[in-house]
């Protein structure tokens, strides 16, 4: 009878490992790359670093970010999304993601991925530079009518997020600009702070120093509430020009990735997204969380893409792939 049990529960151990994929006692078996697809220094970069290294706790390898900007974030992505299946590289989408499918032949499509899980999202800001005395939005329309596309403003590639924030801006508030795209936040906040722009259109984490430094001034932020970093500044909304809207940021892998792979990514990245102590370094940081996993986050994204592309199509941002 012992030896009938004995030989009863190996067998049965045998059968649960057959039923588990071969590498999930082991994977990741390497670091994990995550591809930032804007340059170093900006909100973005900043926060998947801070996600990166905690993610790394529960993983049996480090999580590694790559930054490799260019084309608005399409390029890095789609290597990401026509390369490695294995689970080791993942990337980041943000709302300039959706705008690119449908600007850009060349942009991955929502549908070539897998979503991890939803970060959260950064509401964008017009600021202007404090030498021009323009102080609240009025001030700024005022002059843009006057002198229609004299004003530049800094904003990222066509298509990204920053972009799209100043193009619903500028159909918001009535007014032509002149947009200067840049690679990513950092060069944007250098383009203002340096003069090449008198506006510009990222995230109130990208400025908000140099807000209260007095060397820029937001004039408002595009989102439902006033940000608990800037409860000084009002919202569109309060200035009469209803707009929301933002950087979201996701993690997603190939749509290949095998399920228990994306499984084990998806538990450590909302490991680290749901840790009090990694919350509170991220609101210090100025960064809005709302984690959510991979099917709550997919649902979000689909959800988004319909109601964004009314909104593309209107702002002349629709090239390809309409509906």
């Amino acid at each position: 009878m012992r030896i009938r049990h004995t030989v009863a529960a190996v067998l049965s151990g045998v059968a649960l490992s057959m039923s588990l994929p071969a590498f999930a006692a082991d994977f990741p078996s390497k670091p994990v790359t995550l591809v930032v697809p804007w340059p170093a220094g900006g909100g973005s970069d900043i926060l998947m670093r801070m996600i990166a290294q905690k993610a790394s706790e529960s993983l049996p390898q480090a999580m590694v970010v790559v930054n490799q900007p260019g084309g608005g974030g399409s390029i890095a992505l789609g290597e990401l999304a026509n390369g490695d299946d294995s689970g080791h590289t993942i990337g980041m989408i943000a709302t300039g993601f959706i705008a690119e499918q449908y600007g850009n032949p060349n942009a991955p499509t929502l549908d070539q991925f897998r979503v991890l899980a939803f970060v959260g999202t950064d509401p964008a800001i017009m600021a202007a530079r404090a030498e021009t005395g323009f102080e609240t939005l009025d001030d700024l329309v005022a002059a843009a009518i006057e002198a229609p596309g004299e004003i530049r403003n800094a904003n990222d590639q066509p298509g990204g997020t920053a972009f799209v924030a100043a193009a619903l801006m500028e159909q918001a508030l009535g007014i032509d600009l002149t947009l200067v795209p840049y690679a990513g936040s950092a060069p944007v906040v250098q383009a203002i702070m340096s003069g090449e722009t008198q506006t510009a259109t990222p995230s109130v984490t990208d400025l908000i120093a140099q807000h209260r430094a007095g060397e820029v001034n937001i004039l408002a932020v595009a989102a439902p509430e006033r940000h608990f970093m800037a409860e000084d500044i009002p919202t569109f909304t309060e200035e009469g020009y209803p707009l929301v809207t933002g950087t979201i940021r996701a993690l997603v892998v190939p749509e290949g990735v095998d399920p228990a792979a994306a499984e084990v990514l998806e538990t450590a990245l909302l490991s680290a997204l749901n840790d009090p102590e990694f919350q509170k370094m991220a609101r210090d940081g100025g960064f809005t969380l709302a984690p959510l996993g991979s099917e709550e986050a997919t649902e979000f994204l689909q959800d988004m893409d319909e109601s964004m592309y009314p909104v593309l199509l209107d702002a002349g941002l629709v090239k390809v792939r309409e509906k």
